[in-house]
């Protein structure tokens, strides 16, 4: 069984501007009660981009899943959120102006065909935390970082994997935007569950 929650702010979530309903590591928190909530105790957790830093924040939080896979994440991506976010915080201020060429093009483009609710995706940039490197050795399960060749937004996947106590890295077709699109990174991870 996969269970595949929006998180909040995307999808079909809840997306409130109430500034007081993004406090520090929200994510954490509603990953952290869904898995309580479903009952969950022999579960493996993946994410892809804010979804994989989500995922490593709850397993510092003092979740326990049996392997953990991390899409679309390296190591400077979990430590530098603050470049991170501060890139997409620059796409939502100029989100309408934004021409071609731009490196802040594709971010506004994503929104666009997303449908992203700006106010409410700035106000939960601002909960997201910084995973230092040194905490990295507390994520102790097998875990995949799983990655698109072209993808270096997050940073190095392999040097993530490196990092990691138990890591491993598979690289797959594609950038940050389009490796969710192959199916090798299905295949990828399917693999990484059954070994």
């Amino acid at each position: 069984e996969v269970i595949m929650p929006d998180l909040r702010a995307h999808g079909e979530s809840e997306a409130p501007h109430d500034p007081d309903l993004y406090p520090e590591d929200v994510l954490v928190e509603d990953l952290t009660l869904l898995v309580s909530e479903l009952g969950l105790t022999d579960f493996d957790l993946g994410g892809f981009s804010l979804g994989a830093r989500t995922s490593v924040r709850g397993v510092l939080a003092g979740l326990s899943p049996r392997k953990l896979i991390l899409g679309g994440m390296g190591l400077s991506g979990l430590a530098g959120w603050a470049r991170r976010s501060a890139h997409f915080v620059d796409a939502i201020d100029r989100f309408g102006t934004i021409e071609r060429g731009d490196k802040a093009f594709v971010a506004q483009a994503f929104m666009k065909t997303m449908k992203v609710d700006r106010v409410a995706a700035r106000l939960l940039l601002g909960s997201v935390d910084d995973t230092p490197p040194e905490a990295i050795g507390g994520v102790t399960m097998p875990a995949l970082c799983v990655c698109g060749v072209d993808d270096q937004d997050n940073g190095s996947a392999p040097d993530l994997a490196a990092a990691l106590p138990d890591g491993h890295y598979a690289e797959i077709p594609g950038n940050h935007m389009s490796s969710v699109t192959f199916k090798e990174m299905g295949r990828a991870i399917v693999d990484f569950l059954h070994a």
